[in-house]
């Protein structure tokens, strides 16, 4: 079953935008003939192949930084399209914006171009641009839409770089001891065959003699463990057991409470600064949070601000958030600049982040060296001390 995106028009004249499913594009007019709707595009929206290159966030800010900048130097939004669609830094992005540039000389608008290309363009960008171009501020909005993906982007590489080097330790430490049991504990295995062994010796040629003879059956049983383990991740309820277990964990709990607050305020703060409305603005920020317990919260948040209730009181009985925080948002309420205050609190926190994954990866990297000197030396002591009782007993 394929998927189409079309764009195609209703009985009042007026452009609608989606996907819908068909075996042959014929199938997918036929949904939209019966869904009283005149087609102008329908095309295959294709999977992306690990080969075909994607659109990075950076290259993405890119494009939205150029785009103001030819709206700021009054260059009309389609031509500014087909020169942006002429690039060849992104093929694939410049192939899209093509697109959207012929859409758009349709006389559709900019925010249902974007829309029909998911894979690209997220829901918080398309919300962004449809505000801009219904509020007649289309050129500031890509600005700030440059701007924050920018910083997204930034925060995304501090934690990874952050990550990179006890990641490195890890896998050198189980590559030195993949390397001994598979190509250093077997030339002593004859040696020692004759011999009374001490314990930690039999276990080191018992599990040198495991992965050298059955080493296919383990590779198929951590394939088993690793999809069952992400079967398992992708329940709602093992999902929210795990995200509380780590919160009670000291600093990586506050680190990943951290990291999903700070998601969840610079995106809400950022949609409602663009003129999203607050129920729109909480449900595309909500689906960015990535953590159950706090979009859970969010969602009973939502269902206050619709009864007319204040955005700070749910949040702050969902235990997520600190203190501070909360005062801060009903500040923000009552002062009615909450999108600066939430702008600025992400500030606030995401430093808190950067801080808090320092500490933790300084105190990962000596806790690695240690763990890898110590199987090291178990390996050796296994491997030496049955010579050194041979020596004792000859002499």
């Amino acid at each position: 079953m394929a998927t189409f995106a079309y764009i195609a028009r209703n009985d009042d004249g007026e452009r609608v935008t989606g996907q819908v499913s068909g075996g042959t594009r014929q199938a997918a007019l036929a949904e939209l003939s019966a869904r009283q709707l005149a087609p102008v595009r329908v095309e295959e929206v294709r999977e992306r192949t690990r080969w075909q290159r994607g659109v990075s966030a950076r290259q993405l800010a890119t494009a939205y930084r150029q785009l103001s900048d030819l709206l700021r130097a009054g260059v009309p939004l389609l031509r500014g399209l087909r020169l942006l669609g002429r690039g060849r830094a992104n093929p694939r992005l410049a192939g899209v914006l093509e697109k959207i540039a012929d859409e758009v000389a349709e006389g559709g608008p900019l925010a249902d171009g974007l829309a029909a290309h998911p894979e690209i363009f997220p829901a918080i960008h398309v919300a962004m641009i449809r505000a801009g171009e219904r509020g007649g501020f289309l050129e500031p909005v890509l600005a700030r839409m440059g701007r924050f993906i920018e910083h997204q982007a930034d925060m995304r590489g501090r934690v990874v770089g952050n990550l990179i080097y006890p990641v490195v330790l890890l896998l050198v430490g189980v590559g030195v001891v993949v390397f001994a049991l598979v190509f250093l504990v077997p030339k002593f295995a004859n040696f020692y065959a004759r011999i009374e062994l001490p314990l930690p010796t039999k276990v080191l040629l018992a599990s040198s003699d495991i992965l050298l003879g059955y080493w296919p059956l383990l590779l198929a049983l951590l394939a088993l463990l690793a999809g069952a383990g992400w079967w398992l991740v992708q329940q709602p309820r093992v999902r929210r057991l795990l995200a509380r277990g780590q919160l009670r964990v000291p600093k990586l709990g506050e680190l990943s409470r951290d990291l999903a607050v700070g998601r969840f305020a610079r995106i809400l703060g950022t949609l409602l600064e663009n003129g999203i409305p607050m129920l729109p603005a909480m449900q595309i920020s909500r689906d960015a949070t990535g953590h159950i317990l706090l979009v859970e919260a969010i969602d009973e948040a939502t269902d206050a601000v619709r009864a007319g209730e204040t955005l700070a009181e749910p949040l702050a009985a969902s235990g997520m958030m600190a203190e501070d925080t909360i005062e801060m948002i009903r500040v923000g309420e009552s002062a009615n600049n909450l999108p600066e205050v939430l702008i600025t609190m992400a500030d606030t926190i995401e430093k808190r982040v950067d801080r808090l994954l320092g500490a933790f990866v300084r105190l990962m990297e000596p806790l690695l060296l240690l763990l890898m000197a110590g199987m090291v030396v178990c390996i050796f002591v296994a491997l030496v001390v049955p010579m050194l009782r041979m020596s004792a007993s000859i002499g």
